[in-house]
């Protein structure tokens, strides 16, 4: 069964603003890094704040979009200023709105822990596994199939790549660059979610 969306103001508005501006394999993608955190944090009885970690996935991939790319600023860094100015607009404190700041651009950086900081972990196994298949054996195939029946990956990872090895292009030295440097093609065409026989 699907975790079920936080139903508060800015939730849905991150739902309308993600739908709007993200072509719609990224969307799916977006929707999915939720759903997957929520049911690794489920599963390993990690406590997170709901809205805000759905927020932070809604629109942690927006510096990729055509309307929010930046030609100097990594894309993590554009979304995550996005979401400050997108959680004031919300009503947020400006501290709950620099939290998801944070959050979206810690995603692109070292492992945090659990116990550090639960929606930047939650975010990073997430996003880790729908991109490059990272911890398969955290998510069953129960769990995938249900995920990708109801949001599929409509070639997800080929449009990933080539938005990672743009931003590579433009922007030599950042955290996309670096992991087209490390070899993040490779495992995104070996991803066992592209195997699935439900991706469309």
């Amino acid at each position: 069964m699907l975790a079920p969306f936080p139903e508060t103001p800015a939730a849905a508005a991150a739902l309308a603003t993600a739908t709007r501006f993200c072509p719609p394999a990224l969307l799916n993608h977006s929707i999915r890094s939720y759903l997957w955190g929520a049911g690794y944090a489920r599963a390993h009885g990690i406590g997170f704040d709901d809205e805000l970690y759905y927020v932070s996935s809604l629109l942690h991939d927006a510096g990729l979009t055509e309307t929010f790319d930046s030609h100097r600023v990594p894309f993590e860094e554009a979304g995550g200023r996005l979401a400050w100015v997108f959680g004031l607009a919300a009503g947020w404190p400006a501290e709950r709105a620099a939290r998801a700041e944070e959050i979206i651009v810690l995603h692109m950086r070292d492992d945090v822990s659990a116990s550090e900081d639960p929606e930047s972990h939650l975010l990073q196994v997430a996003t880790s596994w729908d991109v490059s298949g990272r911890r398969p054996g955290e998510f069953p195939e129960d769990a995938r199939a249900a995920v990708l029946s109801r949001y599929p990956r409509l070639g997800f990872g080929a449009e990933f790549l080539a938005a990672f090895e743009e931003q590579a292009r433009r922007k030599p030295g950042c955290a996309a660059a670096r992991s087209v440097d490390g070899g993040v093609g490779a495992r995104i065409a070996a991803n066992p979610l592209d195997a699935n026989p439900l991706d469309a």
